[in-house]
C-alpha cells in the first residue's frame, strides 16, 4: 500500500526535468530588445524597406553574408534585386544567445528561413549568424552582422 501512494510522486520526479528541460531560459530587456532588433531588420529586408533598415543601424555598420562584404545598406539592393527576380525569403531569430556588457552587446543564433525561387519552388535554409550592438541615446543598433549558411542543419 506505501509503494502505491508513492508511485506517483516518483513519475513527478522523472517529469520535472524533462518539463524544465523543454522551456526556453527567459530574456531580460534588453536582450529581448535586441532581438527584436533582429526581427525588425529581417522584416524591414522582407518588405524592401531601406528607410526601416537604416533606422536599425549605425553609421560604419557593415555585414559579412556569403563570403562578401556590404557596406552601410548595400545589403538591401541585393535583396530588392532578388525580389525584382521573383525571389522571397523567409527568416526566422531562433536560439539567441544574447550577451550585454553596458551599452555593447553580442548575440549569436540560428537563423531558420525558407527560400522561394520565381517557379516557386521552395528551400529551407539555415544560417548561423552573429551580430554586435551598440546603444546609442538608450536604443541598441546594430553595428556589425555576419552570416553564414550551415548546409548541414537544413533539413
Amino acid at each position: 500500500m506505501h509503494l502505491r501512494r508513492c508511485i506517483p510522486w516518483i513519475v513527478c520526479l522523472f517529469l520535472l526535468p524533462v518539463g524544465a528541460v523543454s522551456q526556453q531560459r527567459s530574456l531580460a530587456p534588453d536582450q529581448m530588445q535586441i532581438v527584436s532588433i533582429l526581427t525588425t531588420m529581417y522584416a524591414a529586408a522582407m518588405a524592401d524597406d531601406t528607410a526601416r533598415f537604416d533606422a536599425l543601424i549605425v553609421p560604419g555598420f557593415y555585414m559579412f553574408d556569403n563570403g562578401k562584404r556590404f557596406e552601410g545598406d548595400a545589403i538591401m539592393g541585393l535583396i530588392k534585386s532578388a525580389h525584382a527576380a521573383g525571389m522571397h525569403y523567409d527568416w526566422t531569430v531562433t536560439e539567441p544567445d544574447v550577451h550585454v556588457t553596458g551599452k555593447t552587446a553580442w548575440v549569436a543564433y540560428i537563423n531558420r528561413g525558407i527560400i522561394t525561387d520565381a517557379k516557386g519552388n521552395t528551400q529551407k535554409m539555415v544560417w548561423l549568424e552573429s551580430a554586435d550592438l551598440v546603444k546609442q541615446r538608450g536604443v541598441w543598433k546594430l553595428a556589425f552582422l555576419e552570416s553564414e549558411p550551415a548546409p548541414a542543419l537544413s533539413q
